[in-house]
C-alpha cells in the first residue's frame, strides 16, 4: 500500500470530525460512537478529554505507551476502537508514540492550520476523538509517521 492509498483511506470521517468542530450537538451523531458532552468528561480523565475533545497536545515523554514493545493493540481510550497494531510502532524520537500505519478504517484526518501552517490531524474514525498528526517523514514501508499522543490511547496485549 502506497502513501496516497494510506492517506486517502484515512480521509474517512474527516466530514464528521469538520461538522464536529462547527456545531459540537449535530456531529456527534456523525460517528457511529458518540457521548454527550457532560458523558465524554466524566467517561475521560482530564487530559484525555483535552486531547480527545479539544485537541490538545500531551507533553512531549508524558506518555507510558512510548516505553510499551509488547505485542498488541492500540485502542482509542474513548471508545476502545482498535487504531494501531503494535507492529508498526517505531521510536521516532519524538517524546510520542509514533506508527508508519494504522489499522484499515480505524483512522480519519482532517487538515489543522492551528500552528499557522498546514498539519494533517488524526482523528478516531468511531468517534470522532483527536488523536495527533500524521507526518510525511516516517520509516519505510508507508514514509508516513503517525505521531500520536499516548493519553488518547489504551494498550491491548495480545
Amino acid at each position: 500500500m502506497n502513501r496516497r492509498q494510506l492517506l486517502g483511506g484515512a480521509l474517512t470521517g474527516a466530514v464528521g470530525l469538520a461538522l464536529w468542530r462547527l456545531d459540537p450537538g449535530r456531529a456527534e451523531a456523525a460517528y457511529p460512537y458518540a457521548l454527550t458532552d457532560a458523558q465524554w468528561r466524566k467517561k475521560l480523565s482530564p487530559w484525555a478529554y483535552k486531547v480527545l475533545r479539544q485537541s490538545a497536545t500531551e507533553y512531549p515523554g508524558s506518555s507510558p505507551l512510548n516505553d510499551e514493545h509488547r505485542a498488541g493493540t492500540f485502542t482509542c481510550a474513548g471508545c476502545a476502537q482498535r487504531l494501531f497494531s503494535s507492529r508498526t510502532k517505531f521510536d521516532s524520537g519524538t517524546g510520542w508514540p509514533s506508527f508508519y500505519a494504522p489499522l484499515p478504517r480505524a483512522i480519519g484526518t482532517t487538515r489543522d492550520f492551528a500552528l499557522g501552517y498546514p498539519r494533517s490531524a488524526v482523528h478516531c474514525a468511531r468517534c470522532g476523538g483527536h488523536l495527533g498528526h500524521v507526518f510525511d517523514d516516517g520509516p519505510k514501508p508507508t514514509g508516513l509517521r503517525y505521531c500520536m499522543n499516548g493519553v488518547a490511547m489504551a494498550f491491548v496485549p495480545g
